[in-house]
């Protein structure tokens, strides 16, 4: 991705060093859904939060960034800043103001407003206070654990994250997804699927765009793809216990994450992603 040189986004804050207390055993496939959903519902993600298990880890050193850090730093203060322009064209053609997050750089763990969590669960997108959250070493894990390096295949990640964040300011997680209490575990994570998948279809949309601008470079869409289906539940799950649990999926499979993605990619329409209408995923 041409990306040097570039304009980076003022909605970064970062609190390498500080950390937080860390939470244990709910990571998989980036993002804390289950954790994010029930503070939407009016429960408190804190309790679910202390019911997984935390460390007392407080990682208050001195946090010294390498030059490595530094690059990725401020490579990922650029593409925050791309889909600020993205999107706020995108919602000024339906005649909706974008308001932009708040993209939060985080070493071991980190508070927010849907509770604490540790690096293990991966990036997240907090709606409670519209920031995204990410440890930068997640970079290396995407590389080496989901075999899914280059610097697009983390562009990937932070616009499906900022796609959860399009989803909030639009009303759509609020509106789709079901009360915890009132449907089955299994139900509940066809829902998130779905809520999922559309993050991927508006990563695909903000791509769509960014090629528009002549800024993907050969093999980035190929990066993209890599990694959604690196994050994919089936392959997750094989990865990690030798099998598969459908019922269990909460993001979707690679080859549909890889789809909807790529759907977006195609059609650049920020509409187009009706996966809660979707039939066959």
């Amino acid at each position: 991705m041409k990306w040097k040189g570039r304009q980076k986004s003022s909605n970064v804050e970062d609190r390498r060093g500080m950390g937080g207390k860390s939470i244990a055993g709910i990571g998989g496939g980036f993002g804390i859904v289950v954790v994010l959903i029930v503070m939407f519902l009016g429960g408190n993600p804190n309790d679910l939060l202390n019911s997984l298990g935390s460390n007392d880890t407080n990682n208050n050193g001195t946090y010294e960034e390498t030059d490595q850090e530094k690059e990725l730093a401020e490579f990922v203060s650029v593409v925050l800043g791309d889909t600020e322009r993205v999107w706020s064209q995108e919602f000024r053609k339906q005649g909706l103001e974008y308001k932009e997050p708040t993209l939060v750089l985080y070493t071991g763990s980190v508070d927010s407003a849907c509770g604490t969590a540790g690096s293990s669960v991966g990036p997240f997108y907090c709606p409670g206070d519209m920031k995204l959250y990410i440890d930068l070493s997640f970079y290396q894990e995407l590389r080496d654990e989901f075999q899914a390096p280059g610097d697009f295949a983390m562009a990937y990640v932070i616009a499906h994250e900022v796609g959860h964040h399009v989803q909030t300011l639009l009303g759509t997680t609020q509106k789709e997804m079901p009360d915890r209490s009132k449907v089955s575990k299994n139900e509940y994570n066809k829902y998130s699927v779905r809520l999922e998948l559309q993050a991927d279809y508006l990563a695909g949309v903000w791509a769509h765009h960014a090629q528009g601008e002549n800024l993907l470079e050969e093999g980035d869409l190929e990066e993209a793809l890599n990694a959604a289906s690196g994050v994919g539940d089936d392959t997750i799950q094989k990865k990690s216990q030798g099998y598969v649990v459908p019922d269990s999926f909460t993001h979707g499979t690679s080859e549909q994450r890889k789809r909807w993605f790529n759907k977006g990619f195609q059609s650049g329409d920020m509409n187009g992603g009706k996966t809660f209408n979707a039939s066959n995923l």
